[in-house]
């Protein structure tokens, strides 16, 4: 909008682009206009920087120093107005080089890391230069790329460029920190370009000196030439995971032996380390930052008295997934196929078997009278004869290569049938009997099974459809995970998201408002994805509850979910968010859990004694308790309770928010607390999508790296085992995006997949059991109308009972893949919006007859906007009408209903599939 770009004009951007400069303009006349806008010097106009030179004046420091590099006339002028350097405390320089990609800057940003953490209270100057390119003169300065802990008020860094050909330094260093030394920084930073061999120019500028190398320089007569292996006072061997570093480190320490005369000194007194800096939290690293410090206090008596407990050692790779399990995809394909092999062959051997019973039950029919009688006869002659002998031994040999579990399924096979015949069908769900009615009836009053079983009568197709497709909870669950689906729960899950917390909650209990279930599935806004504050500023502002709702804070996510009990078995919920999923859950967690503190004071008759000490606590604060924005507040006590109900949205009766803005355990004892809390952690139900993997390959809302990301999910999972969280997912392992990022439905499912397994193998590493932790996965898939995504639920669902039976030893809840299902979003046309409803069921229908443990069915207009309430009961009775009026809906495994022609089982899947 005109209003928010001139907004941002003011805030400080120089131009905004819109859509009228576009058509204006086009693209190139914006790339020009920008380039002319960006070509100029800065540093001509200083306006008092000298005067206000300090450590935490970072825009006075930067003007001062491109006054230095690009009008050192002008700088020389301001020269005597700049602060004294203090002689009362030394400001060390640390000279850091290298050779180039040896991982200066990730060295330097995690020096700083350690720095800050060590020394709250000190500030650091960085200065980095880059090499300039001899035939352009143009400079990457691109240090900023590889530094994530610079982005702090006690940290200032700038890049300069060489502006000359073959050097490591720019001539305008020496301004540069006498400039970071006036504003009194307690510790700078000098890093080259790391131009080649001979870097001691570092040394004439610094008080000490780290040389940076990586294990690849050569043979070890290459050492020889290194000038700086004579002049660091440090030597880091950074990317020690290399090949090879072992045999390196050895080397250089024997160099730099060589070089210093120091044949007497143990090897581990050198200061040589081996680091990895792209590892978090290195031992190797860790070594060396406590060198550094104790070298910077010899050197020059700045007194950094360092407390920073950090773990030591020789750096190691830590590896996500040990390098001997590599072959994990391999390994596990190679397992299914094996299974399908044995599948194979035991199907013909009971072909086999089949046939030489049936002869053998032929030879040895009773007598008959007549023709027959004479023909039976030969029989009974026959059987007697060494061609007879021969049959009978033919069969107890077959009967020996069939395997005993599989003949005992074949000779059951009528009392396993029989039971899907009776009017029910019972069976146990953690020990709790569960009884469902085998068939529906249809207007013609005839009894529709809900399980068609096969009405095979040959032994091999019969067993080959045993192993492979099954009934429905049954291995390998190829047609679903439970016996029945629910007839007192439709799969509905609809996505809503949008504002604040109270604009998203009206919306989840219009989506729920008369269902049986409240399955709740949240989005969230981008600021929320990124983890990021919604503070006003006009550079996020406009995104703060756009196509998500945004949530900051433990109290937006109890209005989220106010009037919601999330410890009752009927509610579920979803959330979709990734990066900052650890953060999120905590949040929905302390919600639970405040929910059931407020419900133990209610049940105690404790509101007044809880009001009074809410009250007390915010009176000593000097603020008022928050409240639920569209409500009246809660703490007065003269609102009657129907007052109070108007103003929530329909179906909220209040629940969660008499605790805003604090928390259960401070009006509690604190024995009553943790029995609360312990007993919503084993109720609560819902999943959180947490899934690092799919967002490094599509979605690409990554705030931490994936490595760091990765540990964390393995923190949540061991939390969620050391807690008995066995209701709530740690992880939806998600296909969806890596669809809408352009994958087709195979590609998809062998991405997710593949995810799934690799944390499987993460966690495993961890030490941790499979049958603690996989069956809290879940995946979430996305649909569409080419044909395979009507079998992408049962081709899924086959191949991970298999590889979790076989290859990891997982139990049946283990093995049990239950998914989400999303109708495709970019399947929706933007024209003609209405006809999106027609694309919409037809998917819903592949999704219900897939056996989807839940479904979100996309609305209409989600092609141009937030769905309306309008089009959203529109989505929801697309699957309502589906799942409760459709006939073939109903029932569970329609597929298999036919009568097959021949002697082969009917194709379920591609055999690439399976």
């Amino acid at each position: 909008m005109p209003q928010e770009i001139a907004e941002l004009h003011q805030y400080g951007i120089a131009r905004v682009y819109s859509p009228d400069d576009g058509r204006a303009m086009g693209l190139q006349g914006m790339i020009n206009d920008l380039l002319r806008q960006a070509d100029f010097s800065v540093g001509q106009s200083l306006n008092g920087e000298a005067e206000q030179l300090s450590a935490h004046h970072h825009h006075a420091i930067a003007r001062l120093i491109s006054a230095a590099e690009n009008y050192p006339d002008l700088f020389r002028q301001q020269l005597d107005l700049l602060p004294l350097i203090p002689t009362t405390r030394p400001i060390p320089i640390v000279g850091i080089t290298g050779t180039g990609g040896s991982g200066k800057s990730s060295m330097v940003d995690e020096l700083v890391r350690r720095f800050l953490l060590d020394f709250p209270d000190k500030t650091v100057g960085i200065i980095s230069v880059d090499p300039s390119k001899r035939k352009t003169g143009g400079a990457l300065l691109g240090d900023r790329i590889r530094m994530n802990a610079i982005n702090h008020p006690n940290v200032y860094m700038r890049s300069l460029a060489t502006r000359q050909a073959n050097l490591a330094l720019s001539r305008h260093v020496k301004d540069a920190l006498h400039i970071l030394k006036s504003a009194q920084f307690d510790l700078i930073l000098l890093e080259t370009s790391g131009i080649g061999q001979s870097d001691t120019e570092i040394t004439e500028h610094s008080d000490l000196s780290l040389y940076i190398m990586t294990p690849e320089y050569g043979a070890a007569s290459q050492l020889e030439k290194i000038d700086m292996l004579d002049f660091a006072d440090l030597i880091a061997l950074n990317k020690f995971d290399k090949r090879g570093a072992l045999d390196a480190l050895r080397d250089v320490k024997k160099q730099y032996k060589r070089n210093h005369h120091l044949w007497d000194t143990p090897d581990e007194q050198l200061p040589v380390f081996g680091t990895i800096a792209s590892q978090f939290n290195d031992t190797g690293t860790n070594e060396l930052y406590k060198a550094l410090v104790a070298t910077i206090n010899h050197r020059t008596n700045a007194h950094f008295d360092s407390t920073l407990d950090l773990p030591l050692g020789n750096s190691e790779k830590i590896y996500i997934i040990p390098p001997k399990r590599t072959r994990y995809l391999a390994e596990i394909a190679e397992s299914n196929r094996r299974y399908d092999d044995w599948v194979r062959k035991q199907a013909d051997v009971a072909q086999k078997l089949d046939a030489v019973q049936q002869v053998m039950e032929l030879l040895s029919s009773p007598a008959k009278k007549g023709q027959e009688a004479a023909l039976s006869g030969k029989a009974n002659e026959l059987i007697h004869t060494e061609e007879g002998k021969s049959i009978a031994q033919l069969y107890q040999t077959l009967l020996k290569d069939l395997d005993p579990h599989n003949l005992s399924r074949l000779e059951n096979w009528t009392t396993f049938a029989q039971n899907y015949r009776n009017d029910e069908y019972i069976y146990l769900v953690r020990n709790k009997e569960i009884r469902v009615k085998t068939y529906t009836e249809s207007l013609s009053r005839l009894k529709i099974p809900k399980i068609s079983l096969p009405r095979y009568t040959a032994w091999g197709d019969l067993l080959r459809w045993l192993l492979q497709e099954n009934v429905p909870g049954e291995f390998p669950y190829t047609a679903g995970v439970f016996p029945f689906k629910r007839e007192n729960e439709d799969p509905t899950r609809m996505f809503a998201g949008e504002g604040n917390p109270e604009r998203t909650n009206k919306r989840f209990h219009y989506v729920s408002l008369g269902m049986p279930a409240k399955r709740l599935s949240t989005a969230f806004d981008s600021v929320t994805l990124y983890g990021e504050d919604p503070d006003y500023r006009p550079d996020i502002y406009g995104k703060i509850g756009n196509s998500g709702v945004s949530i900051c804070c433990l109290d937006d996510a109890k209005k989220l979910y106010s009037g919601f009990d999330l410890c009752q078995p009927n509610v579920s919920v979803s959330m979709t968010i990734n990066g900052p999923a650890a953060a999120m859950t905590a949040f929905f967690l302390n919600a639970a859990i405040d929910q059931q503190c407020e419900l133990f004071i209610q049940q105690n008759g404790m509101e007044d004694e809880v009001r009074a000490k809410i009250a007390q606590i915010y009176a000593a604060k000097g603020q008022t308790q928050p409240r639920y924005n569209s409500a009246p507040e809660l703490s007065h006590l003269e609102r009657d309770q129907q007052e109070k109900d108007a103003a929530l949205p329909e179906g909220n009766n209040g629940l969660g928010l008499l605790l805003l803005g604090i928390t259960g355990d401070q009006v509690l004892p604190a024995d009553s607390y943790q029995k609360i809390k312990a007993a919503t952690l084993s109720k609560v139900r819902g999943t959180v999508q947490a899934d690092i993997l799919k967002e490094d390959q599509a979605q690409n809302t990554c705030i931490f790296s994936t490595e760091f990301s990765l540990r964390l999910m393995g923190d949540m999972q061991q939390y969620f085992i050391d807690n008995d969280i066995q209701n709530f997912y740690s992880v939806s392992i998600s296909g969806y995006h890596i669809a809408e990022a352009g994958a087709n439905p195979i590609s998809q499912l062998a991405f997710t997949l593949s995810n799934g397994f690799t944390y499987i193998e993460y966690y495993l590493s961890r030490g941790m059991n499979i049958d603690d932790f996989a069956p809290n996965l879940s995946f979430f898939f996305s649909n569409g109308i080419d044909p395979e995504y009507s079998v992408i639920g049962r081709v899924a669902r086959r191949i991970w009972a298999k590889a979790i039976k076989h290859q990891y030893n997982g139990n049946e809840r283990s093995q049990k893949l239950k998914y989400h299902i999303q109708t495709s979003g970019r399947s929706l046309h933007a024209q003609e919006i209405d006809f999106n409803d027609i694309r919409t069921t037809l998917q819903a229908l592949y999704a219900i007859y897939d056996n989807c443990n839940s479904l979100h069915t996309n609305a209409y207009d989600e092609a141009i906007t937030t769905p309306t309430e309008e089009s959203v009961r529109r989505a929801m009775a697309i699957q309502l009408i589906i799942n409760h009026e459709l006939g073939l809906a109903k029932n569970t495994q329609h597929r298999n209903r036919k009568r097959s022609s021949n002697r082969h089982p009917p194709t379920i899947a591609c055999r690439s599939c399976q």
